[in-house]
């Protein structure tokens, strides 16, 4: 009985060798992994945490490297006109361009939904995100270009105002001195000498090159010669140049051409009191004067220079010029992410508020944005990280002379530092500032990351 309880009370016999393997497994996991980990941890601290050390030690130095200045550099900064306008530049950025991208997402995103191809749909505006930001440049450099000719929306512009508008027919044209004409100081011609009812003048013009004449042109030699009836005044505008050479200056030759549609007025005591435009053959009259001396006009309108469009790469347009290729690039990436999220919305939700009587509006603001909410956040903060980096746009679209116009904290940087500053102390207290910026955002997306994770 005696020898039975010792056994049963005797404790149990320790697990040393069980414990002590279990150890070395988990020490050997351990190491395994560290091996597995060690050459991208290599590559962060060579590609990410040294520049990011070594950029804010040097950011403490001078432009030569070599003599400590404190905080100067990071003083300096902000005395700088060009990184005011850099870092002026960069809040128009983070603020316009994520919130113009998280909408336009967010109503392409709905809209897709109902489209019939949505996902032929998607995949066409989500191709400009395989476009480097290089040749996305080159391309919008282009389109940008100021002369109509070159750049695209400056082509559409010149169209659609010249069809409302109109444009001058000899922007060229002008009168030889001493010919009878006399320049005004809005552009116009006038006749030197007063003339009256029932005389013919012939007003010559040169600067137009005959293959530029309007289709249909007719020599102005025959309406030269015609006669003028007592209570009209008759003329002729021609181009006073005879193709191959010879002819006479201030006079019609045989072989000269009319200046059709070019408008004439017939002035007295300074106002307009008759208007007429000219024929395909370069005549013209008016009819029913009263008697008396008149000026003949020729208005400045005819020669306007020609509409040239609108300078979209000029100091006033170059910022939000550069945004909109950026939209172009990214509206995509934003679609297709807010589309993914609303397509995890619980639909008995929406069925339920449109038995309920509400409308697609009503729907959208009150059930679907709400929802996409988290989604709409993550978005936008990383839209607003990827513009405060943005290099590449700036860079290539804007024009040297408008480049300080245009300069973000990015490009101010590298123009600091590489681009003629030379001075990559101040090119290193820019950067700090840039990893100021971006950090606060970061942690905000990585902590909804986790949160949503949970």
């Amino acid at each position: 009985m005696t020898a039975t309880l010792v056994k049963e009370t005797s404790p149990p016999t320790p697990p040393g060798p069980v414990a002590d393997r279990t150890r070395r497994l988990r020490r050997r996991g351990r190491i395994v992994a560290l091996l597995f980990v060690f050459p991208a941890l290599l590559l962060l601290g060579a590609l990410v945490v040294y520049p990011v050390l070594f950029s804010i030690g040097r950011s403490f130095f001078d432009a030569s490297g070599t003599t400590f200045v404190g905080g100067d550099n990071y003083t300096e900064m902000f005395r700088d006109p060009a990184t005011l306008k850099a870092v002026r530049n960069t809040a128009i950025w983070v603020v316009v361009a994520p919130a113009l991208l998280t909408g336009l997402g967010l109503i392409l995103a709905v809209l897709v939904e109902k489209v019939r191809w949505a996902t032929a749909f998607k995949l066409l505006l989500f191709m400009p995100m395989a476009v480097s930001f290089l040749a996305a440049g080159i391309i919008f450099r282009l389109a940008y270009d100021e002369d109509p000719d070159k750049g695209v929306l400056n082509a559409a512009v010149v169209s659609v105002h010249d069809a409302f508008e109109g444009a001058s027919s000899y922007p060229t044209a002008r009168a030889r001195d001493g010919q009878g004409l006399t320049k005004e100081k809005d552009g116009s011609y006038r006749t030197a000498t007063s003339v009256s009812p029932g005389d013919a003048v012939a007003l010559g013009l040169v600067g137009v090159l005959p293959d530029d004449l309007p289709g249909g042109t007719e020599p102005a030699y025959p309406a030269a010669g015609k006669k003028a009836a007592p209570d009209e005044l008759r003329g002729v505008v021609y181009l006073d140049f005879t193709p191959g050479g010879g002819g006479e200056q201030g006079k019609v030759d045989r072989r000269e051409s009319g200046l059709p549609e070019m408008k004439v007025e017939a002035v007295r005591g300074g106002e307009s009191v008759a208007t007429a435009t000219t024929a395909s053959d370069g005549s013209f009259r008016f009819e029913g004067l009263e008697p008396g001396s008149y000026e003949v006009r020729l208005p400045a309108s005819n020669f306007a220079p020609p509409y040239e469009g609108v300078s979209w790469l000029g100091p006033a347009l170059v910022t939000p010029a550069i945004i909109g290729a950026y939209l172009w690039i990214w509206t995509g990436f934003a679609m297709v992410l807010i589309g993914a999220g609303l397509s995890t919305l619980p639909r008995d939700a929406l069925e339920a508020a449109r038995m309920d009587g509400a409308n697609e509006w009503q729907i959208f603001r009150r059930i679907t944005v709400p929802l996409l909410a988290p989604v709409l956040t993550v978005v936008f903060v990383t839209l607003v990280i990827n513009v405060m980096k943005v290099f590449d746009l700036v860079y290539i679209i804007a024009p040297g002379p408008v480049q300080e116009d245009a300069t973000v904290l990015a490009t101010q940087m590298w123009l600091v530092s590489f681009g003629g500053g030379n001075n990559q102390g101040l090119g290193s207290a820019l950067g700090v500032l840039l990893l100021l910026l971006v950090v606060p955002a970061m942690v905000f997306n990585v902590r909804r990351f986790r949160r949503s994770q949970r």
